[in-house]
């Protein structure tokens, strides 16, 4: 079960528990202290594992949670990628003075960094498809351009042939 925020109210406990951004809590030592379920689902985590752990097992690297809170500062928008359970969020950093806690709101933007990776592998596929298109159209426009001139050379001849044995005649 997660920890709920200190407000007892039903409706603090309902926010809590269906917000589906995740949602931790850390003191100044890095451990977690506070979770909701949407944080657990998205770091696969049971709740009970997770407070008490150190955030770095979890987060990663935590500078940004130390610099929020040592520069009484807010990050907005801070975008990362944990490969190892294939999960794109974008992160709200802030203090919590009074209590000296770090809170982080955790967005998960995986769907979105996969569509946005999905369209970037169509993209470099249709630049192959085109230069192969090019470079067989330029293949092909040599090979005319040899068989022209080959052709062209061999009328060349030709003709000059023709030519010195009508002047022959004439003379």
């Amino acid at each position: 079960m997660t920890q709920t925020p200190s407000p007892g109210n039903a409706l603090w406990k309902l926010l809590w528990d269906y917000d589906p951004n995740g949602l931790v809590v850390v003191d100044l030592n890095m451990r977690i202290v506070v979770v909701n379920p949407a944080f657990c689902e998205m770091f696969r985590i049971p709740a009970e594992r997770a407070i008490g752990m150190d955030a770095k097992q979890l987060l990663g690297d935590t500078t940004d949670l130390k610099n929020v809170f040592e520069e009484k500062s807010l990050i907005k928008g801070n975008e990362r990628y944990f490969p190892e359970i294939d999960l794109y969020v974008r992160r709200v950093i802030f203090p919590i003075e009074d209590e000296e806690l770090i809170a982080c709101i955790v967005v998960d933007m995986s769907h979105e960094y996969h569509a946005r990776q999905e369209i970037l592998k169509m993209k470099r596929e249709a630049i192959e498809q085109v230069n192969r298109v090019v470079d067989k159209q330029m293949q092909v426009a040599q090979e005319i351009a040899g068989l022209l001139g080959e052709t062209t050379a061999e009328t060349k001849v030709s003709l000059l042939k023709l030519r010195k044995t009508l002047q022959k005649e004439i003379d």
